[in-house]
């Protein structure tokens, strides 16, 4: 027996091919654009066949007759018993042109090739689209029934399913599938559809929250779900029977979930928090549609709507069929599959195969470039202070990607020490002797940068001063604050303000700012500290605000506490928890891969929280270490020992790892 298919290569079609090659003398004649021998040659591998009994021929979905060259046509006439038309758009981002050009013209254009080859049967795999968004239970004998089809995907499908049922001489059957994921056997897929929109949702909710912790979700109308391999093995076995001529089916779900125990299974599938309270969507409808409208109109709202369904990979419109008001009744597909053992399984039973292909296979963030060599190589990378410490490992690693690395401090000597070790590395780094407390040097370097290499792509700005002592031991050394704020706010904002002019001139740009933990848990004996680094915090959120829009994204990362020579006077750190500075380099080198606004710890963010919510309690906790611990004999002038730490400080420590007291 021969078939003509079109739309083999895709995700449906060409598991269709296999389940007819499967079936003694099958011949499948296959539409295709170009014989392009890779591309055919993945495809016979897949069917385990060659061209012998699967026949590309070329044409064009978009033109009449397909486009079909006259000889293929004479060599088809009166030869095809089944011909299946599944190319399609199947994508709610398409244009609305494409969807017209591919569904609507395309089915017309295949039509007439069916008749022109005298095809004994046409199956068209339309979809339940095709219903619109139809108030009620939607049956299979029904079509013109459909209802709000505003939207171009269903308004086409509903369509090509029109000319079909009008224009077609042939005699037909239509297939109409639910929403179709993968294989349920696989798991496998070939593009993010449907339920899929709402994975990335589900990993950065694992992510952020342990699996038992129940969060607040989302519930709607039922939606319609059903794995390839029943949908394939549905058609593929109606199509054969005889008398089904001029019917519909419907390859659905006859018991489908609501969107929130869908979601719910996907979320234990990813061993991801489940919502265990869900809003119903349905109260929007309260809302005038006018108002919805009106409101989302606003700017504000239109820009935070479009970042964040940017962010999570969700077309534009996927709310709106949060709340799908269909129900499809699939009695006469059940009657024709009935003793076949061909049934839709429940989603339970192969969630788990649906998301770890997609999480190995599909997740968009497989296909973005994380390395740090990605991100900087060629580039001007300015660190701040990179004679030791944190800013010496964050401008080695940048030098490793490729980076153009340029780094600062005072001290000519350990500067030019630090050079002579990258060089014998087989690293280039470039340095300036400035101290970014000296407003002239400041301007100096920026004239130097930007006469020499054009510029700063991405300014760390790391160097800082730090004082760790009690306010009652600092009433005679208002200097502290003076000195504190000038490098670590002032010397920042001096050498920000003067290389931002280029970023804006470029579109692009990146300040990073190593801050501290200590702005989030307003840790005591760092009064000086803290507050420098604050003002800048603040500034940088300002800063973010004002250049959203301009291709230049800001970074605070409040760092732990980190053993470098900055920490090495108060030697009760030698006892404490602290990251190396290679593992703060790491969170640099975070911020440039991904640039998010901000890179806390999870003790860090919990102590902000403390202070926002009971700020007594945080008080209180605070107070409790600054007692537990001293003032170091410098800030108090005396000699003192290295004393063993007691229990309580021991315990305190390990408890509050990484914060500064």
């Amino acid at each position: 027996m021969n078939y003509f298919v079109t739309g083999a290569t895709g995700f449906i079609g060409k598991r269709l091919v296999a389940r007819l090659l499967a079936r003694r003398g099958a011949v499948v004649y296959i539409l295709t654009r170009s014989l392009d021998s890779d591309r055919l040659r993945e495809l016979y591998e897949y069917w385990g066949c060659d061209e012998k009994r699967v026949v590309p021929i070329v044409g064009d979905l978009t033109q009449e007759h397909l486009g079909v060259a006259k000889s293929d046509v004479r060599k088809l006439e009166g030869k095809v018993a089944h011909f299946f038309h599944l190319a399609a758009v199947y994508d709610l981002k398409a244009s609305a042109e494409a969807q017209q050009r591919a569904n609507v013209d395309g089915t017309r254009n295949t039509v007439q090739l069916a008749e022109e080859i005298a095809a004994k049967h046409f199956h068209l795999v339309s979809s339940i689209a095709a219903a619109g968004l139809f108030e009620g239970l939607f049956r299979e004998d029904m079509f013109d029934e459909a209802e709000n089809l505003e939207n171009p995907y269903f308004r086409t499908k509903h369509d090509s399913e029109a000319i079909v049922r009008q224009e077609c001489r042939i005699p037909w059957r239509v297939f109409r599938p639910a929403i179709v994921v993968g294989d349920s056997r696989t798991g496998e897929m070939d593009k993010i559809d449907g339920p899929y929109y709402f994975f990335k949702l589900i990993q950065k909710i694992r992510k952020t929250f342990p699996a038992w912790m129940p969060t607040i979700g989302i519930e709607g109308g039922r939606i319609n779900v059903v794995p390839v391999d029943f949908v394939v093995a549905a058609m593929d076995h109606i199509a054969h029977l005889k008398n089904e001529d001029g019917r519909c089916f419907h390859l659905t779900d006859p018991t489908p979930m609501r969107v929130g125990d869908l979601l719910n299974t996907f979320a234990r599938a990813a061993h991801a928090p489940e919502m265990a309270m869900r809003i119903n969507a349905a109260l929007l409808g309260f809302i005038p549609r006018s108002v919805r409208k009106a409101m989302f109109a606003l700017t504000p709202v239109r820009r935070i709507r479009s970042a964040v369904m940017k962010d999570l990979g969700l077309p534009d419109d996927i709310l709106d069929f949060i709340n799908y008001p269909t129900r499809f009744d699939c009695r006469e597909t059940q009657r024709a599959l009935k003793g076949t053992g061909i049934s839709v399984p429940a989603l339970d039973s192969y969630a788990w195969r649906l998301w770890d292909y997609w999480e190995r296979h599909l997740d968009p963030d497989l296909f973005i470039d994380r390395t740090l060599r990605g991100k900087v190589e060629g580039k001007v990378v300015l660190v701040t202070g990179g004679s030791s410490g944190i800013g010496k490992a964050t401008a080695r690693k940048m030098a490793e990607a490729g980076a153009i690395t340029v780094t600062i401090a005072r001290d000519q000597q350990t500067l030019d020490e630090t050079r002579r070790e990258f060089e014998a590395a087989g690293l280039s780094l470039i340095t300036h002797t400035v101290d970014i407390a000296s407003h002239e040097q400041c301007d100096a370097l920026v004239k130097t940068l930007n006469g020499e290499l054009g510029g700063v792509h991405i300014l760390v700005n790391n160097a800082g001063r730090s004082i760790r002592r009690g306010i009652e031991n600092s009433f005679d050394r208002f200097h502290d604050f003076e000195r504190t704020m000038e490098v670590n706010y002032f010397g920042a904002l001096r050498l920000t303000m003067g290389l931002l002019p280029g970023m804006i001139a470029k579109h692009k740009g990146q300040v990073i700012n190593i801050s501290s933990i200590g702005v989030l848990t307003n840790a005591p004996r760092f009064s000086a500290y803290v507050a420098s680094k604050a003002a800048m915090d603040a500034w940088a959120r300002c800063a973010a605000s004002e250049f959203a829009d301009r291709g230049i994204e800001f970074t605070t990362i409040n760092m732990p506490l980190v053993r470098t020579p900055m920490i090495a006077p108060t030697k009760i750190y030698d006892q404490v928890p602290t990251l190396s500075p290679e593992e703060a380099a790491d969170l640099v080198v975070e911020a440039i891969i991904h640039k998010p606004v901000r890179i806390a710890t999870r003790l860090g963010i919990f102590g902000a929280l403390l202070h926002s919510l009971t700020p007594k309690l945080a008080q209180i906790v605070m107070n409790t270490s600054f007692r537990m611990f001293t003032d170091s004999s410098a800030a108090t002038h005396q000699k003192s020992e290295a004393v063993p730490q007691t229990a309580d400080q021991i315990a305190f420590s390990q408890m509050m790892r990484g914060i500064h007291f």
